[in-house]
């Protein structure tokens, strides 16, 4: 046994305590992976589903163009029901199509946006607050078309499908049996959307370059309901005239995606033709957009 030093003798050695156990470490919840993620969702789909949020503040406002669009619609089924019936088989319609065609048109005017409008561009430009817009590091016109497309699924919901479901119940409208039709028509209607934005998108810039775009405006809205099959299916329209607004951008708006729901037209030669437009006008608006940026006109700021 070794010796102890004297001194260490008159001082009892220091009791050891057992260690106090560590708190375990907190550990992070694990982070959201699904679809809404915000750490996996992109840019675009995130402004996109923003967009369908801020449009869905004004209820009110959709569920009142839902039930101005039922009321329009009846009163325009009515109409067509008795040209119909006085010339049957007019444009290959029959009178069952001719209701389907009005409901769908109808369903079309907030998704479309047929009337104009639909995004800010212009108030921003006025404003002064483009210059914000512009210094964003994305693509202006990626992300008024990300917006747009959320502001279209929403009014799709409120606007669309009330109006359909109250003319197959007063009316019986045609609803397809084949499942493809459906695919088609759904990929028909979001090209509509994606060349009545593009449409838009250039009417809206023209705001950098002109002091006041109510004319433009104005334009754009007479040219979209006359020439999207809004007011009469283009079928109606006569020799020249009905080739000439059928392979305008317009048609793409509402007289395609009407003629592909009920089965009137060559699907792929339909949505070629869109498709075509979609990316003419998507082209269009990007040099559009780059002249902009050289030329910032601001009103008011």
């Amino acid at each position: 046994m070794p010796r102890r030093h004297p001194e260490e003798a008159a001082f009892p050695p220091r009791a050891r305590f057992p260690s106090r156990p560590r708190p375990p470490a907190r550990t992070r919840p694990p982070r959201r992976s699904g679809l809404l993620s915000r750490t996996r969702l992109p840019l675009y789909a995130r402004i996109a589903r923003y967009g369908f949020r801020r449009h869905s503040a004004y209820r009110a406002a959709a569920l009142a163009g839902a039930f101005t669009n039922t009321v329009f619609g009846i009163l325009r089924a009515y109409v067509l029901i008795a040209l119909w019936q006085a010339r049957p088989g007019l444009a290959g319609y029959d009178v069952a199509d001719a209701v389907t065609f009005c409901f769908l048109s109808q369903a079309f005017i907030g998704p479309m946006q047929l009337f104009g409008g639909g995004l800010q561009l212009a108030e921003r430009v006025r404003g002064g607050d483009i210059a914000v817009d512009l210094a964003r590091p994305a693509s202006l016109q990626a992300w008024n078309l990300a917006d747009d497309l959320g502001r279209a699924a929403y009014l799709l919901l409120l606007r669309s499908v009330p109006p359909t479901l109250v003319g197959a119940a007063l009316f019986g409208v045609v609803f397809p049996a084949d499942p493809a039709v459906w695919g088609f028509f759904a990929v028909s209607f979001l090209l509509g959307v994606i060349v009545s934005f593009g449409w838009r998108y250039l009417v809206a810039l023209s705001s950098f370059w002109i002091v006041d775009d109510r004319g433009t405006q104005s334009l754009s809205l007479v040219l979209m309901m006359f020439f999207s099959g809004m007011v009469l299916p283009l079928n109606l329209f006569p020799g020249w005239l009905g080739a000439l607004a059928q392979s305008l951008p317009w048609a793409a708006m509402v007289q395609i995606p009407a003629d592909v729901y009920l089965g009137k037209r060559d699907v792929p030669q339909a949505l070629a033709l869109q498709l075509l437009w979609a990316a003419a006008l998507l082209a269009l608006g990007a040099l559009a957009t780059r002249a902009a940026r050289r030329k910032v006109v601001v009103q008011g700021g």
